[in-house]
């Protein structure tokens, strides 16, 4: 088998992966708003292929999710993928310049803060569209609701990452040049 399918093989159980941390993993915390595993799983696959691949598997799982599990519709679609991507495509970025568990630790820290900042901007541009809340109301909600939220999801999807970045990585890293 060359390479070019040995990844493809590997980005397409990523993606089944990541589908499976959020259809089985959704956890409610605060009104409509649930967190699940799903982007530590693309974060990983960006690490392991770089940042284009994560936004590729973010785009796949994002798309099923919105077809099989969520009710959210094609709002729904767009926000999972702005918030993946805007938290494993940063971590994957910055761990294919620096490298190495410092590197990931690095990208996934800013990725956290990337992901947080884009949700604020865009859960008040979104949301009053996809709940019909008018956009005064998501305002209000978006110090005390959406930014705890958004600085749990990152954190939890930042440190389960750190946990597995050396078992995943050393494994698939054999078969894969790490960040390429």
């Amino acid at each position: 088998m060359n390479r070019n399918t040995r990844k493809v093989a590997a980005m397409g159980m990523l993606c089944a992966l990541a589908y499976g941390a959020a259809a089985l993993g959704r956890v409610p915390l605060v009104l409509f708003l649930k967190y699940d595993p799903k982007d530590v799983v693309i974060a990983l696959g960006g690490m392991i292929f770089g940042p284009f691949s994560a936004l590729l598997i973010a785009v796949a799982v994002s798309f099923v999710e919105m077809l099989s599990v969520s009710g959210t519709g094609i709002w729904g679609l767009v926000m999972n993928v702005v918030s993946s991507a805007s938290f494993a495509c940063t971590a994957a970025l910055i761990h294919r310049k620096k490298g190495g568990y410092a590197g990931a630790a690095a990208g996934l820290f800013c990725g956290w803060a990337c992901m947080v900042l884009s949700m604020m901007f865009w859960n008040y541009l979104i949301t009053p569209l996809h709940m019909g809340y008018p956009r005064e109301a998501v305002a209000e909600l978006l110090i005390p609701v959406f930014l705890p939220f958004n600085l749990l999801k990152g954190g939890l999807n930042t440190g389960i990452t750190l946990v597995l970045y050396k078992p995943v990585v050393s494994t698939l890293g054999h078969s894969f040049p790490v960040g390429r």
